[in-house]
């Protein structure tokens, strides 16, 4: 009897037991179920490490290497036109004339006075050797003689005043007819037949060289220290800057261009460098005036950690991401920016290789949530080191300048 009653209590007791391991045992399925059911759907990528060329971007304007306002050196009326606005021309090519007959009358004039001041110094001279030989022979005294020098030198002076303004007015007839000065394109701003032209001041056309041009643009001085750094070239560094040019429509220009020029400071009022850069335009089809976008590149970030722009996110002035940390839960980390390149952030410091970044779903992302992870690529996402390069319109260009 005893024995039976001991069997039914240990049966008791294991029956007991068996039921509260089963309840434990799904308490613990519960909360991972919970746990699982509460995760966050988010898209991932690793870090991305690797050398990266920087490159900026800056709102330019095409410019004509060398432009000259041609101006008349006499003043007149236009009376003959040779050229058309637009037309090509060569250097020394005849280009306006002016009314030339109030110069044609001061040549006949300047003439006229030399003659007679030539002719007057003549006589002076013949007079001069006969008061000599009268001296010699004691006829006439030593002070008349010395007068007569006195005469033939001033009539010497007279004489080369006089050729002096025969030598001006035959310019000045000369400079009626307008040459080119240069070999170039002419704009279409020329003054008609009839305009009176005030010598020095009015401008009859506009002649520019159209092939180098320049591409004018300005940097902030951060950016001049980044990119125009001597020591890059001088202490075994990464070579010249290459400047290369977008067009309005998104289109390359094909050549590729070099620092030319570079202002002699800073302007006082917008605190930037003007620059220009010299491009080759062998078919002429860069035209002064043109809105580009010029591109600096060159400089090479060895080993530089990427993440995409979109993962990083701003708050009170900071930056930072999340990441995948401990138990697959969200984690914030504080990161220090360096360069935009592309869709890309250079991180210079807060992340290592290792880490794995949230790239999509943080819009109701907090520290601390489990995640659902999906790991994801930079083709998937369309990430790209490339920069953009969609057609822009002149308002994009008056914006301030972005590295």
């Amino acid at each position: 009897m005893f024995f039976l009653k001991h069997k039914k209590a240990s049966a008791v007791l294991a029956a007991a037991m068996m039921i509260s391991a089963s309840l434990f045992s799904g308490c613990g399925n519960d909360e991972q179920q919970a746990q699982q059911m509460n995760a966050v759907q988010v898209k991932t990528m690793m870090v991305i490490q690797q050398d990266t060329p920087i490159a900026a971007e800056y709102a330019g304007k095409i410019v004509g290497k060398n432009e000259v306002y041609v101006q008349s050196k006499v003043s007149g009326k236009v009376v003959e036109k040779y050229v058309t606005g637009g037309q090509m021309v060569q250097v020394g090519q005849p280009l306006y004339r002016i009314d030339s007959r109030q110069y044609e009358s001061a040549v006949l004039q300047a003439q006229a006075n030399l003659a007679q001041s030539e002719a007057t110094l003549n006589n002076a001279r013949i007079d001069l050797a006969r008061y000599e030989h009268l001296y010699e022979s004691e006829a006439i005294s030593e002070q008349s003689v010395t007068t007569q020098r006195a005469n033939v030198h001033s009539y010497e002076a007279s004489a080369a005043a006089n050729a002096a303004l025969l030598k001006k007015a035959q310019e000045d007839l000369e400079d009626t007819v307008i040459y080119a000065p240069m070999t170039g394109q002419l704009a279409v701003d020329d003054v008609a037949v009839g305009t009176f032209a005030v010598a020095g001041v009015t401008n009859l056309v506009t002649i520019g060289s159209s092939d180098p041009v320049y591409a004018q643009f300005s940097i902030s001085e951060t950016e001049y220290l980044k990119f125009m750094d001597v020591s890059t070239t001088q202490h075994g560094g990464q070579g010249p800057i290459n400047v290369s040019l977008t067009l309005a429509d998104g289109t390359q220009y094909p050549l590729l261009g070099q620092i030319a020029e570079s202002d002699r400071g800073l302007a006082d009022n917008t605190g930037t460098l003007t620059l220009k850069a010299l491009f080759a335009n062998p078919d002429d089809f860069l035209l002064p005036g043109m809105f580009v976008r010029v591109k600096l590149s060159g400089k090479v970030v060895p080993n530089a950690m990427l993440v995409p722009q979109r993962a990083v996110q701003q708050l009170l002035g900071k930056s930072f991401v999340m990441v995948v940390g401990q138990d697959n839960k969200s984690e914030a980390r504080t990161v220090t920016l360096g360069d935009k390149v592309g869709s890309y952030y250079i991180i210079k410091d807060g992340l290592t290789p290792s880490d794995v970044v949230v790239v999509e779903g943080l819009s109701s992302l907090r520290e601390g949530m489990p995640l659902n992870i999906t790991m994801t690529s930079a083709e998937e996402m369309g990430f790209s080191l490339k920069a953009d390069t969609t057609p822009f319109n002149d308002s994009k260009l008056n914006a301030p300048s972005k590295s």
